[in-house]
Order: C-alpha cells, then structure tokens, then sequence
C-alpha cells in the first residue's frame, strides 16, 4: 500500500479501514501527551537541553511537545485547544494552591522528583440550587478563549497530519465533583436529585455555548474532537449503569448530537477505568472513539474487539501501569503487537498510551513503543501476537 499522510491514516483508522499502518498519538491531546517531568526526561535522553514546556493543563501538568519532539515520535496527530480566560482567578492566598477558572481550588502534592496537584476546595460544596443562578461562572464566550484559533487551525490544517481538538468545555460528572465534591455529588444523587439535575443542566448550558463558539471557527477543519468525563474506578463504574442512564445520558446525547452537528470530525471520549458495562450506551449517544482503553480494568482486548469493534474505535490500551514504567524494552514491544493483533484489524484502532506518560517511564521504553508500531502496525498484520 502506497505511504499515507498522517491525517489520511487516521481518518482511515477511525472509519474502520485498514490505512498503510497503525496510527500513534503521543502528544495529540489531554489524554496522551506527556506529563512535564516526563517530556523533560525524554529531551534529556536525546541530548537536548533543558528547558520549561508549554503547558497544556495546569493542573494535570501537561505539556505540548513541541513539533521537533511530535516528530521525532513519529506521531500522527497535532493538537489544537482554547486559549486561556481573559479574567484571572482570585489568588488563595496559599503559594501552594490555586483556584482554577470555575472556582475549583488545587493543593500541590510532592512525590519524588516532582509534584502533582490535587482537589482541596469545592466551592459549591454546600450550594443549594437556588445557589447556581448566582454562583460566578466562567464566560463561555470570552474572546480570549479564541482569539487566535482560526489562524491556528488554518496552519495546521495546511500540514499532513491529524488534528486532535479540545474546546475545553466538554467535561459534567467529573466536573460536576470538582466543584462540588464528589463523596457529595454521589450521596446527592440519591438525596437531592433535584440539585444534581439542576447543575448538570447548568453545566451543558455553558459547555454547548463554548463547544459552539469552538467549533464554529475549527469545526469543519478537525479530524477528532475530545470530550472527557471519567466515569469509573479500577475496578468498576462510580455510579451505577441505572443512574447514568437516568441523570447523565440525556445530558450527554444533547451535547454530542450538538458536537455532530458543528463537525465532520469523530467524537472521542476519555474515561479511565472499567466502563465496560456503558460502552453500548456510549456508542448510542454518538460516541466514535473510546480512550484511553484501560487494559488492567477493562480486560481481555480481543474480546473487546469482538463485542465492540464494529462500532467505535480503540484508542489508547499500551498498558501505563506496569509495562511501560517497569517492563524492559522488549516488554514493551510485546505489549504493543499484542494490543495491534487484537484490536487492528480491520481498522478501528490508534496506539496511545493508557492515559499520558508520567515520569516514571524510562525514554528507552517510550522509543521503543513508537519503533513497535512501525515494526507490527504495517498492514496486511501478521496473524499472530509477537
């Protein structure tokens, strides 16, 4: 098969054909870019020299690789995001906390060789519902958040590779437990559903505003569009599939079918965890691709191919928690023919990492994921896992 451009074998990927290969993402969005410590650690191993990176979540610490590094990476995508708000968050008061822009406040938490930052303050943790018509919410239409996006979007769209968009308002359940808490917003969903209702309803007024606004400049040029929510643990779903279905489907459906109707772009959706038991739900309410494919919590990938193939796309599922931090380069190939034969063919799947690269994954390993998709991701595949 004759080499494709970047954008053209993704777009092949996720319309479930078979491109020249496999697809990679590292550093396409919020879900598979590298933390700062990490990206710092992998220029080191290449020799180049030290120097702050471009953030593109304060408090996820993540950092935009820059095109030399997205490059050397071999990966297919590019990202594209807001800008930040016009209106600086009230200071805390505490050099070791921040407030963000809706009002959320986080608390730095060192771990060696770095730190991350954590929820410490709900500001609607004892809201009423008579309460959010006056709680100050970020500006959805702020003309910071764009300015400058079609250019961007033009610049890139000129390049050959896929852009990965993020509007930046696209996030409820887990919003919704950043401001409010989220050992109350579940004990809300049985004792006052009124409130839980009332802020989600809230939330989509002012994710469909800045979605719009978004995809109005970018939405006919981008290839995905990032929606995120985590909805599950490790070992299962933080709410049951009933409540879903009754309080954050309908929420959901809306904004996507908003997002389908601004763009030809696929839908992308983040949630860790085992979200095995929504997946159908997903798929119904215009979900195209699943990431990040947690493969300690989800299981067996050639049964989720089985079930699950026909319908949305696997992104992600290089395993984050073992192999790639504490498992040899070898290991690491391994890892990746295996998740190829399962969930490639026939299309429908992008390699990423489970979740962005954190600092404890040696650059060797890194690499060496990258050279295992050039070396197992080429179609026709081979039958056979190693």
């Amino acid at each position: 098969m004759a080499e494709m451009t970047s954008r053209e074998r993704v777009w092949a990927a996720v319309n479930h054909e078979e491109p020249d290969r496999v697809p990679l993402d590292l550093g396409g969005g919020g879900s598979t870019t590298l933390v700062v410590e990490a990206y710092q650690r992998l220029e080191a191993f290449w020799g180049l020299p030290r120097r702050e990176p471009r953030i593109m979540s304060k408090a996820f610490r993540l950092a935009y690789l820059e095109e030399e590094a997205l490059v050397r990476l071999g990966s297919d995508t590019r990202p594209l995001g807001v800008k930040g708000f016009s209106r600086t968050p009230s200071p805390t008061g505490d050099p070791d906390t921040f407030r963000d822009a809706w009002g959320v406040v986080w608390r730095r938490a060192q771990y060696p060789g770095g730190y991350y930052w954590e929820l410490h303050g709900h500001p609607l943790a004892e809201a009423t519902v008579s309460d959010l018509d006056r709680y100050p919410w970020p500006d959805p239409l702020d003309p910071a958040l764009t300015a400058g996006l079609a250019e961007e979007v033009q610049a890139l769209r000129a390049g050959p590779y896929a852009i990965m968009a993020d509007g930046g308002f696209k996030s409820f359940w887990e919003l919704g437990y950043m401001l409010r808490g989220l050992e109350q917003l579940l004990v809300d969903l049985v004792a006052d559903p009124e409130f839980v209702t009332a802020l989600m309803e809230k939330l989509l007024e002012l994710n469909l505003a800045g979605t719009r606004r978004f995809l109005e400049i970018a939405g006919p040029h981008i290839q995905v569009f990032r929606a995120a929510d985590d909805l599950a643990t490790q070992n299962g779903l933080l709410i049951s599939p009933e409540a879903y279905r009754a309080v954050l489907k309908p929420v959901y459906k809306r904004y996507f079918d908003q997002v389908h109707a601004l763009t030809p772009a696929k839908l992308f959706y983040h949630s860790c965890g085992c979200v095995n038991e929504l997946v159908g739900d997903l798929v119904e309410i215009g979900v195209d691709i699943l990431n990040p494919v947690q493969v300690t919590a989800m299981g067996d990938t050639a049964r989720l191919k089985e079930r699950f193939g026909s319908q949305v796309t696997f992104w992600g599922a290089i395993d984050t928690q073992e192999v790639l931090p504490h498992g040899t380069p070898a290991d690491v190939e391994r890892e990746v023919a295996h998740r190829i034969h399962d969930l490639a063919p026939g299309g429908g799947y992008v390699v990423a990492s489970v979740h962005n690269v954190q600092p404890d994954v040696p650059p060797e390993n890194l690499l060496a994921m990258t050279a295992a998709v050039r070396k197992h991701g080429r179609y026709p595949l081979a039958r056979s896992g190693g």
